[in-house]
């Protein structure tokens, strides 16, 4: 579903965030993508988000070229694509339901799918009873469940979770990778990146290591091994 083909890129002051990188991430998998801080991992999401393009290389999703897309074509594509950030990014005059509304109404989505998908992506969260709630009236963990709700209600093939569980406790770190295997399980693509090795020890997954741009591992049942 998603290759890289001999990636690089270089940034204007030369540095560089990624150097010949190859990889393929095939539908329905679950991937976490390991680091220190540096290694290039915001750099390979943001590629596959078309944010940046390649200074040599090409990424694919499916047969599509990423870096050749138009502006047009880059908001048609980025909604094939759900993305969970570290730091939540709900809307703090905006309920529960609201939030998750509004990414269906930029979809495009009807009142009558609205009114239909919301509750049902609340509980596939476990946050049915919080739909009225305001993100200031949730913890942590209720707002991060949120914010995957709000990713996976358009139905995206992939979902990007971007260090997910970086401002949790251990408690809700835990649920939150059970939402995210559920959501696998369900057939949508996971992307993770992630510094906490518990979560990755614990899923027993393809695991891919990067240090200076590389990638310097790739198990199929990986741990976290930096």
């Amino acid at each position: 579903m998603i290759h890289f083909d001999k990636v690089s890129k270089v940034y204007t002051d030369n540095s560089i965030a990624l150097e010949d990188v190859s990889l393929s991430i095939e539908p329905k998998e679950f991937i976490s993508i390991v680091g220190h801080s540096g290694a290039g991992k915001t750099t390979l999401i943001k590629m596959i988000l078309a944010e940046e393009r390649p200074s040599k290389g090409r990424v694919f999703y499916e047969s599509t070229d990423i870096g050749t897309l138009s502006k047009t074509q880059i908001n048609d594509f980025r909604r094939k694509i759900g993305v969970v950030f570290q730091d939540f990014r709900l809307l703090p005059n905006k309920n529960v339901y609201e939030n998750i509304a509004f990414a269906m109404e930029a979809a495009g989505r009807t009142d009558e799918e609205i009114e239909a998908d919301v509750p049902h992506v609340l509980d596939l969260v476990d946050l049915s009873k919080k739909i009225w709630n305001f993100p200031h009236e949730l913890s942590g963990g209720e707002k991060q469940r949120v914010s995957i709700a709000r990713a996976i209600v358009n139905q995206p093939d992939v979902i990007i979770a971007d260090e997910p569980t970086g401002n949790l406790d251990p408690l809700n770190t835990y649920d939150i990778v059970q939402i995210l295997k559920k959501i696998n399980d369900l057939g949508t693509t996971v992307i993770l990146t992630t510094h906490n090795k518990g979560v990755i020890d614990s899923l027993k997954k393809r695991v891919i290591t990067m240090e200076n741009g590389r990638i310097i591992r790739d198990d199929k049942e990986g741990k976290y091994v930096i």
